[in-house]
């Protein structure tokens, strides 16, 4: 295998210039129009970096993931998950953030980059409550650059169309997955029959 070990060597095969759009597009601050990409996405991927490694996390919420404090201010709830919390520790070692954004039935995607701290402000985490249940923290971002993405890799992979829908029976099961790992010690059919009620129990 062919490896490209410097900068001259990657430069060598692309045009290193690139086009004035891609420039242009890059702002400090939450514009109006970025504003409502940010408004219109239910979900965005987390990226951060921390002693143990990188972590890129997914992030979902009714009626939009993300709320805009300020033009430079974005406010993440931290919903119910697994406990891990490899995201939190992270920015507490390491306050650098990268955020993706996908709005459904859009090609373009929306990028952000910036810092992050941590709140459990009550007053903060109470105004984040669904059906009375609040996040446990709430990461603050200031942002850095904030940019859209061109729609080529979502017209590639075709990520909206029906005809790209995966049949979840066609791929392994959290379950099946679980069990393999541990040789049948966790998951199971069980795990798979139980998840959706304990899900909904938990969503929150």
């Amino acid at each position: 295998m062919t490896t490209i070990d410097s900068l001259e060597a990657l430069e060598a095969l692309y045009d290193a210039t690139p086009a004035p759009a891609a420039l242009v597009k890059v702002a400090d601050h939450i514009t109006p129009d970025y504003r409502r990409l940010i408004e219109a996405s239910p979900f965005v991927a987390l990226a951060t970096v921390g002693p143990e490694g990188l972590d890129c996390s997914p992030r979902g919420d009714r009626s939009g993931v993300i709320r805009i404090a300020d033009e430079r201010t974005l406010m993440l709830p931290d919903r119910r998950g697994n406990n891990r919390i490899d995201s939190l520790r992270n920015v507490i070692r390491d306050p650098r953030v990268a955020l993706l954004f996908l709005i459904p039935g859009s090609g373009t995607t929306f990028r952000v980059n910036g810092r992050a701290v941590l709140s459990a402000d009550p007053d903060l985490l109470a105004s984040f409550a669904i059906d009375g249940k609040p996040p446990r923290t709430v990461m603050v971002i200031r942002v850095e650059e904030a940019y859209f993405q061109c729609a080529r890799a979502i017209v590639r992979s075709g990520l909206w169309d029906a005809e790209s829908r995966v049949d979840p029976a066609s791929i392994p099961s959290p379950g099946a997955m679980l069990a393999t790992v541990t040789a049948g010690e966790v998951g199971g059919e069980a795990y798979d029959r139980e998840w959706p009620e304990r899900a909904a129990r938990t969503m929150w």
